[in-house]
C-alpha cells in the first residue's frame, strides 16, 4: 500500500490566474508561502510550494482567493519532467490540489473578482487531466 497526501497551510504569494487548456479544462497555478515550524537564526524560514488546481477547484481559487490570503491546501505531491527553451531537461515538484479552503476573511482592499470567499468556503474536488497537458507556471 502507498500513500501520497500533502496538507499545507500558508499564504498565497500572488493572485492566481485562471487558464483553460485546449480541451476546455480550467487550471490555475499559484505559490504558497509556508512558515517553517522551527525558525532559523534570523527567524525568517519560509518554504515556497508551487500548487496546481484543476476544474472547479481552479475556478474557486481564481474567483475567491488572492495574494496574501491564508489558505489550506489538501492534495498530492507530483513530479513532472520538461525541457527548457534552451534544451535542458528539468524536473519540477508541485502539489496538485484536491481541495483548497480560505482560512481568513478577504480584506476590503483585496484585488480581483468576487469580493473574496468567506471563512469556511471550500472548493469541490474535480477530476483533472494529465499535468503534462499544460504548464500553469509558464510565463509565455
Amino acid at each position: 500500500m502507498s500513500l501520497n497526501r500533502v496538507i499545507l497551510i500558508g499564504r498565497l504569494t500572488r493572485d492566481p490566474e485562471l487558464r483553460t487548456t485546449g480541451s476546455g479544462k480550467s487550471v490555475t497555478g499559484f505559490a504558497l508561502a509556508v512558515d517553517r515550524r522551527f525558525k532559523g537564526a534570523d527567524g525568517q524560514d519560509v518554504d515556497f510550494f508551487d500548487i496546481t488546481a484543476w476544474g472547479q477547484t481552479a475556478e474557486f481559487v481564481s474567483n475567491y482567493l488572492h495574494k496574501g490570503r491564508l489558505v489550506a491546501v489538501d492534495g498530492r505531491l507530483q513530479t513532472r519532467k520538461y525541457t527548457t527553451k534552451d534544451g535542458q531537461e528539468r524536473q519540477a515538484f508541485e502539489i496538485v490540489a484536491d481541495s483548497v479552503q480560505g482560512l481568513d476573511r478577504a480584506r476590503d482592499d483585496a484585488g480581483g473578482g468576487g469580493g473574496g470567499g468567506g471563512r469556511g468556503r471550500t472548493s469541490q474536488p474535480a477530476n483533472e487531466p494529465d499535468i503534462d497537458d499544460v504548464d500553469p507556471f509558464d510565463e509565455g
